[in-house]
């Protein structure tokens, strides 16, 4: 489908998989319970500019669903199964994404996680409890997200931008930090176990410390 406008359309439940769809726009329509997987939206937009609330795909089955160029701020994807999703270059501004899944539970304690979010505007997000563990996750906004309880453990975090209280929300053991604005970080209070960052973010995490680096 390209170039169409849908409004208040209500595709609940049914079986969109594998579809493709370029520079159309959805305006409050509800793609709850909606079967996604392998589906490629490019250019779309879902929400009408000035409208206070944008479309929803609540419990919706994304797995393997791409997204490119798109306008998802305000999204509410609660509780979807986002395993293998890939999010690129988006406005996710606000978006929702509480008790969605990223991660496949293989045995009781054994899971992988896959997701590829990048070059999007996360600002305000609600990726509370999320699992993105070893997911590439570079190039983003991050700016008053919500990561309360989140694991980003061993995710290429690169080149994004934070806000100062990011940092104590979620886990970032093994994560790539490489090229992230690190203000606000204090090691002394967050586990950066394994974490990977270049030489002058270096001087930068032990000059919120008091310490000063001088060259060899």
């Amino acid at each position: 489908m390209n170039n169409q406008t849908l409004e208040s359309e209500d595709f609940s439940g049914q079986d969109l998989s594998g579809r493709y769809y370029s520079h159309c726009h959805f305006y409050a329509c509800r793609f709850d319970r909606c079967d996604l997987t392998d589906t490629v939206f490019e250019h779309c937009s879902f929400i009408e500019p000035g409208a206070q609330g944008a479309c929803t795909f609540s419990f919706a089955k994304l797995n393997d669903a791409r997204f490119e160029q798109c306008k998802l701020a305000m999204v509410n994807f609660k509780g979807a199964e986002c395993l293998g999703i890939v999010l690129q270059h988006c406005d996710m501004k606000g978006a929702d994404f509480t008790q969605a899944s990223f991660s496949n539970q293989i045995s009781h304690n054994a899971y992988f996680c896959s997701a590829t979010i990048t070059d999007c505007n996360l600002s305000y997000v609600n990726l509370s409890g999320a699992r993105l563990e070893a997911c590439k996750l570079s190039d983003n906004r991050w700016i008053d997200a919500n990561l309360s309880g989140a694991s980003l453990r061993g995710a290429d975090l690169s080149r994004g931008e934070f806000s100062p209280e990011c940092w104590y929300q979620c886990a970032l053991q093994n994560a790539d930090l490489r090229h992230c604005d690190l203000v606000g970080l204090d090691i002394r209070r967050v586990d950066v176990t394994g974490i990977k960052i270049t030489q002058w973010q270096q001087q930068e995490l032990l000059g919120q410390l008091g310490i000063i680096v001088e060259p060899d």
